[in-house]
């Protein structure tokens, strides 16, 4: 038996309840930010997305003048992402 079945049959067997860490549903969103247009907009772009709780990685491009943001969707949203970004001076919206 693995470990984690003998936790959690000891754990039933004293009665306590055992709480198991959720999954997270990491989801990816591709942010179209046309007013990156120096080398420290990406960077301001990023730090602005990484203070939102439940985001994972950033990667903001210059060239291609967006964001790709991998994320929990149990935690924010795509427009808690925008605000961010909006909030930064860098208004965006979701690339099709």
């Amino acid at each position: 038996m693995k470990r984690n079945s003998l936790v959690l049959a000891f754990a039933g067997v004293l009665g306590l309840t055992v709480f198991t860490p959720a999954h997270a549903n990491d989801r990816t969103v591709t942010l179209s930010v046309p007013g990156m247009d120096c080398e420290t907009c990406p960077i301001t772009v990023s730090k602005a997305l990484k203070k939102v709780d439940g985001v994972g990685k950033v990667a903001a491009s210059l060239e291609q003048k967006e964001a790709v943001v991998t994320f929990d969707d149990a935690k924010t949203n795509v427009d808690a992402l925008r605000k961010a970004t909006a909030n930064a001076g860098y208004p965006s919206k979701v690339k099709q």
